[in-house]
């Protein structure tokens, strides 16, 4: 790795890592010549980057310690709020440095996505994108099928959180980092591809390979909650009808917190996500 490349991944690590973050460098060239050209990061191709996920740890390190300090608002998704704030302190650390941050969630006026976090994290080499295509003659016909990342230590236990974009900072001499093939077999595959689309609420697609860590018991109750109803069970907001519009990336449609309410007795969890903004869990 090119000592510039890994003195900021330092840098970023120190900010990012204590909160349960892991953080993995990439081009942009890399990401835009997997995509069409609407979806393309308008950089240039060397431009670095760098893809940020969240592990199980996330949830205590940095989920918890938000929750019991001043910084969480209402109306929004505390786990974005919380993930928002660990950005913004990345900026904080490196503040020589033009920096845009692009948090997983983000769209759009036309609700096209700003990252395709799936695509970002595999060409960073964090987790393995497994796709349709990647089974060969695969059984499903005219049936839709998304894809998910699989993380070579997790599994499926991580989320994607985001991409933290340096624009004028080039290397075009960083080597690629190819993603693990953890899920090699195409039964696996077929396993892996139908469980995240038919059967994710049962979590045990996350278990693909055998993880190092899972999400805890709370974890798993709080994003086994619907999006529109975690405030509530926190006892910070009352649940809203409003759904959002499902990811391109993922298949589910999500709800979105509206009105605020009186606090009822909360609890000390929070969610994750799996990889796209839409995911069922963290």
């Amino acid at each position: 790795m090119e000592p510039k490349v890994a003195e900021l991944k330092q840098k970023i690590e120190d900010t990012l890592c204590p909160f349960g973050f892991e953080v993995y460098p990439f081009q942009v060239a890399w990401y835009n010549e997997l995509l069409p050209p609407a979806f393309h990061l308008p950089l240039s191709g060397p431009t670095l980057a760098f893809l940020v996920l969240s592990t199980p740890a996330m949830f205590d390190q940095a989920l918890k310690p938000f929750l019991q300090s001043c910084h969480l608002q209402m109306l929004t998704d505390p786990v974005d709020q919380c993930v928002a704030y660990h950005l913004s302190r990345v900026r904080e650390s490196l503040p020589e440095l033009q920096i845009e941050v692009i948090a997983d969630y983000e769209v759009h006026p036309n609700r096209r996505p700003k990252i395709l976090a799936q695509t970002a994290a595999h060409v960073a080499g964090a987790a393995y994108y497994y796709q349709r295509k990647d089974v060969e003659a695969d059984p499903w016909g005219n049936q839709r099928i998304s894809g998910v990342c699989i993380h070579p230590r997790f599994g499926g236990w991580f989320a994607i959180r985001g991409v933290v974009l340096l624009p004028g900072i080039e290397v075009p001499d960083l080597p690629p980092r190819k993603p693990h093939d953890c899920v090699p077999t195409r039964a696996d595959r077929i396993a892996l591809l139908e469980g995240f689309n038919f059967h994710w609420r049962d979590w045990t697609y996350r278990d693909a390979v055998k993880p190092q860590e899972r999400y805890s018991e709370e974890q798993k109750a709080y994003f086994s909650t619907p999006p529109a109803q975690r405030l509530a069970l926190l006892g910070l907001a009352q649940p809203s009808e409003e759904p959002s519009s499902p990811s391109p990336d993922f298949p589910f449609t999500i709800h979105t917190p509206k009105t605020p309410g009186n606090p009822s007795r909360a609890r000390s969890w929070l969610s994750p996500r799996v990889s796209p903004p839409a995911s069922p869990g963290p």
